[in-house]
Parts: C-alpha cells; structure tokens; sequence
C-alpha cells in the first residue's frame, strides 16, 4: 500500500494536470477476497488488486484508453474516450468462473466512484503478477 498521506491526497480528486484526464480503478468489498486480479492500462500494468484497494492513472486527454483486468481465461477490456480535465471511475468486479473466479471492469459516475473510493486505500502501482 501507498502512504496515507498518498492516499488521502489521491482521495481529494483533484483535477489532472493541463490537457490530460485521470483514471480511477478501484474494487471494493469482499467477494473473492483471496483473489488478486492484474490491472492494465492501454497495456501498462497499474498493479495487482486485492479487495478494498484503488489505484489513479494520469493519461492524455481527449483520446481513447483500454482498461484491462485479468481474469478466467483472457483479460477483459474496456474502451474510454476520455476529455481532458477530467476524472474518470472504473469499478473492478469479481464474478463465478468455470475454473477459478473472473473479473471485470465497468464505468460509474463521478459521485458513485468518490463514495466507494473514500473508504479504499491507494494500492502501489506497478506491480503486476502476470507480464
């Protein structure tokens, strides 16, 4: 985990800096507690999650992301068309698998993802289980 300081500064959700946006990914809650799931953006590993953690990401503005996470058998995608100046708020979900247990990525609001985020704490970026 990041610092509290860190993390209380992530959670303040200031603006991205001139002609970028930034990237939530969070998962909250405790289903598949023991499962930890890689996160990507547009390729580059964000981190491994584990429940109750987020992770922020700024990227270029104005242009379309893929937010990635691992999961049964391939990983699962989802494309952003971002504006710069803007946050944007990714839940990562766990779900049944044939074998082991999936994941999923999904878009909420703005006041969806600070709500759940405010009781997360800012995992470290970059480490992923999987290249």
């Amino acid at each position: 985990m990041e610092s509290k300081d860190a993390s209380s500064a992530a959670k303040r959700f200031g603006p991205p800096s001139e002609g970028n946006a930034q990237i939530y990914v969070f998962r909250s809650g405790s289903f598949g507690g023991a499962l930890k799931k890689d996160i990507w953006i547009n390729g580059e590993c964000i981190g491994e999650s584990a429940p109750n953690v987020f992770f922020v990401k700024e990227v270029k503005g104005d242009v379309e992301h893929k937010v990635s996470t691992e999961s049964e058998f391939s990983p699962n995608d989802l494309v952003i068309k971002v504006k710069s100046g803007v946050n944007y708020f990714v839940r990562q979900f766990m779900k049944m698998g044939l074998l082991v247990g999936g994941a999923g990525v999904e878009l909420v609001s703005e006041e969806d993802g600070k709500k759940e985020i405010a009781g997360l704490e800012l995992a470290k970026s970059g480490n992923c289980s999987k290249k």
